[in-house]
């Protein structure tokens, strides 16, 4: 069985989340569950990294912001191989890079073009749960290249569906896909289930739980989503 696992970067926004998020992917590898953990950067990370960018020049080339921009993730992914060590599991943290992401050079919103998964598959195979940098790959230059907000989504589910992955699961600080903004609204419906299609009209309408690509690409590889949340055990909303 092989689990891929997305989580946002407010499921990771201080130690205890993130030692949270560790522990329940600890418990599957110790159920011989192979697992590879997506990680956005923590917390607002990505905002004080652009409004510190913003300072020295404001209009910045994007290559630069791009390389500049992918360390949040690579940190993230770092701290968590580290607390996967805690916890008494091996760990392995792989940038876009490492993990085969190839993208065209569109930088700031760039495509996947292909993932070579040799990596990845070598690591799992030797035991470890691999943490994979969200929102990066390489262009054939080998420069970082982004996949614009919110494109870990994009990233847990490309690898989900090119590793042939049992489950995709992506995790928010809500517990599913509302009809509208449960922070907002009280009386917000929760879907146990929904298509690719009314999920894209949700995004067009402004819900951004989930990165549009991310749910074009599964709707094209047929692969089913869940999206949960990270700090209760409630079921989630079932995508596709």
């Amino acid at each position: 069985m092989l689990y891929v696992q997305k989580y946002g970067g407010t499921s990771l926004a201080d130690a205890e989340k993130l030692m949270n998020a560790a522990r329940r992917a600890s418990e599957l590898a110790r159920q011989g569950i192979q697992v590879v953990m997506v990680v956005s950067a923590q917390g607002h990370t990505t905002d004080e990294m652009i409004r510190k960018a913003r300072e020295v020049n404001r209009r910045g080339s994007l290559r630069e912001m791009d390389a500049y921009l992918a360390a949040g993730e690579q940190m993230s992914a770092a701290l968590m191989a580290m607390a996967l060590g805690t916890l008494g599991v091996g760990a392995i943290s792989l940038t876009g890079a490492q993990a085969g992401i190839h993208t065209d050079g569109n930088h700031g919103n760039a495509r996947i073009r292909t993932i070579d998964t040799d990596r990845i598959r070598r690591e799992l195979a030797a035991g470890k749960v691999v943490v994979a940098a969200g929102f990066q790959g390489v262009d054939h230059e080998g420069d970082v290249t982004t996949l614009g907000r919110g494109g870990s989504d994009t990233t847990a589910v490309a690898l989900a569906a090119c590793l042939g992955a049992d489950k995709c699961q992506i995790f928010t600080d809500v517990d599913g896909i509302y009809d509208r903004d449960p922070r907002v609204h009280a009386d917000a419906r929760k879907f146990d289930r929904i298509s690719y299609g009314k999920m894209l009209t949700l995004i067009e309408n402004g819900a951004q739980v989930l990165h549009d690509r991310s749910v074009e690409l599964a709707r094209d590889r047929g692969l089913q989503v869940e999206v949960l949340s990270a700090f209760t055990s409630e079921p989630g909303t079932i995508l596709g």
